[in-house]
């Protein structure tokens, strides 16, 4: 009888107090629940505030009685000392508890101190406003670097891509290539290793997915499921945890061609190289591509606007030919700087020099996009000058004095980071770009 009686009791109690519990779970107090991590803390700090109130009671009390001994002054004054410690401490964890709240996933790690912290979320957002424009593995790598400056990056990205992953799917879907795209988020990216990873993936042989990585595909499904490609790289972004934002430079579907100097014709940018000819002018089809708003605003609001590393005629001019683009360069205020690259690239930049190249962009766009010109004059180790000789690929000419005579400031040093391959070492690139914008 007993036993039944517990029983209702019990039920009565759930049933009376459920919805207080309820009320409960909804309100200020659930902070005071199990788990939370919070309540050590300010239970820290409040011992804190009640030691350090004791011992200046004490203190301030000794001074009525000139028998207190020194020994007491002194156990009055570490007792002090002890609550604001504590004071400090709890205020302290309970301020990075919150902050690590609202962090991407890789900054609630181990060892990521308060300072880090607060570096990467204040100073960095007041970092300068740099815009990068290209494509390509040189965009990335330079985007790689500057990230660790500032979060105001703006990446414009040429969408003329039609090889590899990137042209099957936009041949297949219908949408602008996302393969340098892909790259740019990856180099912006905060988010887990394991999800930078996962994004630069890439299907073997034996399936039907072969060639393909598995950021070009979730770019591509993201955008079937919001009906445009921009929402689409806007929504990867959040993914990734990107420091910036990275911008096609136009949503219109377009196509690069080429003429070359001994009066031929290609269509196709992955074609235009394989020709092996000089190559006389690249162009867009159609012409009257519109450029993204926010590409031109991201152009007019920098402070520095880098141009390059990486292919001249099939990741950098290719931006160029869109003519808001091209105006909006032209009308800029901020400092125009233009990355050289390493070395030449077969079937594009064959025998071209340093000035070559800067005059390669010039002639396709005007000489008010640029302002300087950074150059490598780190050597190349003999064993990687063969290996790439088998490829066609020389290292360019440096002929600085030549670009200097043209009106163009020259910046050279070591840039290479030399490994099985030759590529911009992007810190030591970031850093002297980050050097400039503050001269600015």
């Amino acid at each position: 009888m007993k036993k039944k009686f517990r029983a209702l009791f019990r039920s009565y109690l759930t049933l009376v107090f459920s919805p207080v519990r309820q009320g409960i779970r909804n309100t200020f107090l659930k902070w005071l629940f199990p788990g939370m991590g919070i309540k050590r803390w300010v239970v820290l700090s409040a011992i804190g505030v009640i030691l350090t109130i004791f011992g200046a009671s004490r203190l301030g009390a000794a001074r009525f009685f000139t028998e207190k001994l020194t020994l007491g002054k002194t156990t009055d004054t570490l007792i002090i000392a002890l609550g604001i410690y504590l004071i400090f401490r709890g205020v302290k964890e309970l301020f990075v508890f919150i902050i690590r709240l609202f962090l991407p996933q890789k900054d609630k790690g181990e060892g990521k101190g308060l300072v880090d912290i607060i570096y990467e979320k204040k100073y960095l957002t007041h970092g300068p406003k740099i815009t990068a424009v290209g494509g390509g593995t040189g965009l990335s790598t330079l985007l790689h670097g500057l990230k660790e400056y500032t979060n105001n990056i703006s990446a414009i990205v040429t969408v003329a891509d039609d090889g590899g992953s990137s042209g099957r799917i936009r041949q297949q879907f219908g949408i602008l290539p996302p393969g340098d795209i892909r790259n740019c988020l990856v180099a912006l990216a905060e988010a887990e290793p394991m999800m930078r990873d996962l994004f630069q993936f890439r299907f073997e042989e034996g399936s039907e997915l072969e060639g393909h990585s598995f950021g070009n595909l979730f770019i591509t499904a993201m955008t079937r499921l919001t009906g445009d490609f921009e929402k689409a790289v806007k929504e990867s972004s959040k993914i990734l945890a990107i420091r910036g934002q990275v911008i096609p430079s136009t949503l219109n579907r377009v196509s690069l061609a080429a003429n070359y100097k001994d009066g031929t014709h290609e269509e196709g940018e992955a074609q235009i190289p394989k020709k092996g000819v000089p190559i006389r002018n690249v162009f867009l089809k159609p012409s009257d591509v519109r450029a993204t708003p926010e590409a031109v605003k991201a152009i007019l609001e920098a402070e520095i606007i880098i141009l390059g590393p990486g292919s001249l005629y099939t990741s950098i001019i290719p931006n160029l030919l869109i003519k808001e683009i091209k105006d909006a360069l032209v009308a800029s205020s901020a400092l125009k700087v233009y990355v050289c690259n390493i070395m030449t690239q077969r079937g594009e930049t064959d025998n071209y020099s340093a000035f070559d190249h800067l005059n390669a962009v010039i002639t396709h766009s005007k000489a008010r996009i640029v302002d300087y010109c950074i150059m490598n004059t780190a050597p190349i180790p003999a064993d990687l000058l063969e290996k790439y000789k088998e490829e066609e690929s020389f290292a360019i000419k440096n002929d600085s004095e030549r670009i200097r005579r043209a009106g163009f400031k020259v910046i050279e040093d070591d840039m290479a980071e030399l490994g099985d391959l030759v590529r911009h070492d992007s810190k030591k690139l970031a850093k002297m770009i980050i050097a400039l914008a503050e001269q600015k």
